[in-house]
């Protein structure tokens, strides 16, 4: 019988650097023999609604999407990581509740430090380009924790301050506190 994979979430606003600690968890896995699929949400957008609009309607598609994708790996002995901002957090229960072994990292960040982050920033992990700006010139309406909520998680497994830790310690965190998840 096949083992079966996990899922680690990680979630937080654009710009907390849910990417980079996704690559960073990512690359310690690999370091103990623990293959790992990065599942990004901006990556699987380009295929799922390839015109985005970021409306709730195409999140609620979106989130699904991601969380079915997820499962289906986890069930055919893929782990997954997760780098999706999961603005609600209906999008992350619905998925916990897929899955056997599951568990969300909140990655905590003020969001001026986001908003700095997002615009200085060069390599954008298939993120769009200048959203918080955009959103103050009311061009782009919906982007989360500004426009439309971002819901912290209510008991997330881990939470890491990226505005206090580089992506290494911040996975360095993680893989310490679900280890007995992630390394069996």
């Amino acid at each position: 019988m096949q083992k079966q994979g996990w899922v680690v979430w990680i979630t937080g606003l654009p710009g907390s650097g849910k990417s980079a600690i996704a690559k960073a968890l990512q690359r310690l896995l690999l370091e103990r023999n623990v293959p790992a699929q990065i599942l990004s949400s901006d990556e699987l957008r380009k295929h799922v609604t390839p015109n985005p609009t970021y409306s709730q309607e195409e999140r609620d598609i979106l989130y699904n999407s991601l969380g079915f994708v997820a499962s289906l790996l986890a069930g055919n002995g893929v782990n997954v990581i997760i780098d999706a901002t999961g603005n609600l957090r209906r999008y992350r229960d619905n998925c916990r509740a897929m899955l056997d072994r599951f568990a969300e990292v909140y990655v905590g960040c003020p969001l001026e430090v986001c908003m700095k982050r997002e615009e200085a920033r060069v390599d954008t992990s298939h993120a769009p380009r200048g959203i918080y700006e955009g959103a103050l010139k009311g061009r782009a309406p919906t982007v989360p924790g500004l426009g439309s909520p971002y819901e912290e998680p209510l008991r997330p497994e881990v939470t890491v301050d990226s505005d206090k830790m580089a992506p290494d310690e911040c996975a360095r965190v993680i893989l310490n506190k679900l280890g007995d998840i992630l390394l069996t």
